[in-house]
């Protein structure tokens, strides 16, 4: 499916839970991606949070697709991996590779089904170190990973011929993917240390 300009449509979705420490990764990453980046309109951004299968609609509309999350790889604490394409997986295993209730992979399974899974996949996955905590902040290592994430998101963008443009200075505050004080800056000014 290509826009008017014959562009690839391109969805950038961040899942995870931010009530759950470094499970909120993906989350947080693509928020500071929004806020940060301009983007062309053949890209759309989307916090995906916990829906799992509802974002299979979302999926169906896309030709690429690039996600960020929390995934246990058995890797250092806050350690990024880029998996690709056919390398990611579509159907569970007997651990889950993702770490919400439902993974990503029945997600990918469903549109796949429907044979509507974008023609390119690309899943940018952080070591967690703490996924215990309810309501605690994102740890060091994790957090530390954000920007590292989104450079590896431009890079895909660009090849893909869709470059993201640094903003001239970030978002404000009202025009934040995530509002009633949710946003990273005011969630985890509020926890503590």
């Amino acid at each position: 499916m290509l826009t008017p300009e014959n562009k690839k449509r391109i969805l950038v979705l961040g899942i995870g839970n931010i009530l759950w420490a470094d499970e909120g990764f993906g989350v947080r990453v693509v928020e500071e991606f929004h806020r940060r980046y301009s983007i062309d309109d053949n890209v759309s951004i989307l916090d995906g949070g916990t829906q799992g299968l509802y974002l299979v609609s979302f999926l169906e509309q896309a030709d690429c697709l690039i996600v960020f999350d929390a995934i246990d790889y058995g890797l250092s604490p806050g350690q990024l991996k880029l998996v690709r394409d056919d390398e990611v997986p579509k159907f569970s295993a007997a651990k889950k590779l993702s770490l919400h209730q439902t993974g990503f992979q029945e997600v990918l399974s469903a549109a796949d089904l429907l044979d509507r899974c974008p023609r390119e996949l690309a899943l940018i996955g952080c070591q967690p170190l703490d996924l215990e905590r309810w309501g605690g902040p994102l740890t060091a290592p994790v957090r530390f990973q954000i920007a590292p994430a989104i450079e590896l998101a431009c890079k895909l963008l660009a090849q893909w011929g869709s470059p993201a443009k640094l903003r001239a200075s970030p978002l404000p505050a009202s025009e934040r993917l995530l509002g009633n004080n949710i946003d990273h800056v005011n969630y985890e000014r509020a926890q503590p240390i």
